[in-house]
């Protein structure tokens, strides 16, 4: 689930278990998802990896693992890298965001589960419109889409409607490359492909794989979503994973004198291994690990009070299908 389902904005685990659509079922637990960008960005919300919600792409890959469901509706757990691109009017191409703040990209393409508008600032943004009868709307991964220049605005925000896309532009591009009628062509291939996938969250490490703890190694900097240094303190976590026949949510509390320290990732990968997984992935933690059951938070959050969070991992119960009434 997003939050207030748009890419900007935040909500609680709560409040995202409320919104599900009842054609998608009953919510019965969640849990909350992604790293994303907090409370003083002018994109908060956005979460820092990859999110295919009920088959629409969202957000694109980032540096830490994602959970996904394939076209078959089996569960992997990996790093995804981006191989969004963008082709323009001369052959070249550029890398391609995704709903994310332009910063330091050329090319950030906009979709209207942004939110209003694309909030950028310099450079140029092309709005485009569907060319043909191939792909469009809502956007999914592992496709190619052409579209058409319908109007160029230069540094301002573009509000966004349901049958246009905005590609935001740097200098580099914003001047004479294209004009109104010009073709773009973008691609949201991945490696690796997960064309048709229905189901993606970012997360933070893969703690549990082959039923067994996996070795957490420390990057340079910060990866995955984790300082260094929190990676082997104990913190509150989130975390998800699964068996030949389960799905696992689960959460831990921290940070609380008296009722719990919380995990390192190597513990976590540990205990997850215990309740049986074959693999499991770490979720965004400290103030923002909620576990919500059966209509409430049944956690004690390290804030005191569930944090608005940019998404989360919701399991419905759905009405199995009745069958054909013979003829």
């Amino acid at each position: 689930m997003l939050a207030r389902r748009t890419v900007l904005g935040l909500g609680t685990v709560s409040e995202q278990a409320a919104s599900v659509p009842a054609s998608w079922g009953l919510p019965v637990a969640a849990v909350n998802g992604d790293f994303y960008q907090r409370e003083n960005s002018s994109y908060a919300g956005d979460p820092r990896g990859l999110q295919i919600v009920n088959g629409e792409l969202v957000s694109a890959p980032g540096e830490q693992a994602a959970f996904w469901l394939d076209a078959d509706g089996q569960p992997h757990a990996t790093n995804v890298m981006s191989r969004f691109r963008v082709s323009v009017p001369g052959g070249k191409s550029y890398p391609l965001g995704l709903n994310e703040e332009r910063t330091g990209r050329e090319c950030v393409l906009y979709t209207p589960t942004l939110g209003k508008a694309t909030r950028n600032r310099g450079g140029a943004e092309w709005i485009l419109e569907r060319n043909g009868s191939g792909p469009w709307l809502p956007l999914r991964i592992g496709e190619n889409y052409s579209g058409k220049v319908r109007e160029i605005r230069k540094g301002s925000s573009t509000p966004l409607a349901p049958d246009i896309v905005v590609l935001a532009v740097g200098a580099n591009l914003a001047s004479n490359v294209v004009e109104v009628g010009s073709l773009v062509e973008f691609s949201t291939e991945t490696l690796p492909s997960l064309k048709g996938a229905t189901v993606a969250i970012g997360g933070g490490s893969i703690v549990t794989l082959d039923g067994k703890r996996a070795r957490i190694e420390a990057p340079n900097g910060m990866r995955g979503g984790y300082s260094v240094s929190s990676m082997y303190e104990r913190h509150p976590r989130a975390m998800m994973g699964w068996s030949k026949t389960h799905f696992f949510l689960a959460e831990v509390d921290g940070r609380q004198r008296g009722l719990s320290a919380g995990m390192t990732l190597e513990e976590v990968g540990a205990y997850m291994a215990k309740l049986g997984c074959d693999t499991a992935l770490s979720l965004d933690g400290g103030g923002s690990a909620t576990m919500w059951y059966a209509g409430k938070v049944v956690n004690s959050p390290c804030d005191g009070v569930e944090r608005p969070v940019a998404n989360s991992l919701i399991v419905v119960r759905k009405e199995k299908a009745k069958a054909a009434a013979s003829p």
